[in-house]
């Protein structure tokens, strides 16, 4: 009677601790993508926002982007390399469409399996009488995808112009 007992209880332990090994590498690939999504997030958030591309003679001074001979806009200039780019605006795609990476600032390719999508969107923040307009703030969304899940960060990048 003593081994059929111990031997159900022995059963049980190693059921939980089955169940637990299955689960504990979850939370791993998580704060992985999570490291990711952070560390592309902050490289997005320190980039200039600015009216013109840095080459533009008026890049310090440009309250608009009329006073700009090569305006700044969505998407990587022609001629530009890997990263880090020079303008929040150039881990956009073309026309502010999405844009997926497979590997860091220094061109190091992610973890197999991960992927990073960044979505970065005009956006008027505030309320109506006190709105900053969409044309001096961006809403930059990073979506590291993994497996079947995915961890997204969300954060708002503000044009104080002029040299910003």
């Amino acid at each position: 009677m003593f081994i059929v007992i111990v031997g159900i209880a022995v059963v049980g332990v190693l059921t939980v601790i089955s169940q637990n090994t299955r689960g504990s590498a979850d939370p791993i690939r998580q704060k992985q993508a999570m490291a990711i999504a952070e560390s592309l997030l902050d490289e997005i958030r320190a980039a200039r926002f600015t009216w013109c591309d840095i080459t533009d003679p008026n890049f310090l001074t440009a309250a608009s982007a009329a006073d700009c001979t090569l305006a700044e806009g969505p998407g990587q200039e022609a001629g530009g390399g890997l990263r880090p780019f020079d303008n929040v605006n150039d881990y956009a795609g073309p026309n502010w469409a999405a844009r997926t990476y497979a590997n860091d600032v220094v061109g190091t390719q992610f973890p197999a399996g991960y992927t990073a999508t960044v979505t970065i969107t005009p956006t008027a923040i505030g309320p109506a009488a006190a709105t900053v307009p969409a044309a001096a703030s961006l809403r930059i969304q990073v979506t590291v995808a993994y497996g079947g899940d995915a961890v997204t960060l969300e954060s708002y990048r503000i044009r104080y112009a002029p040299n910003n």
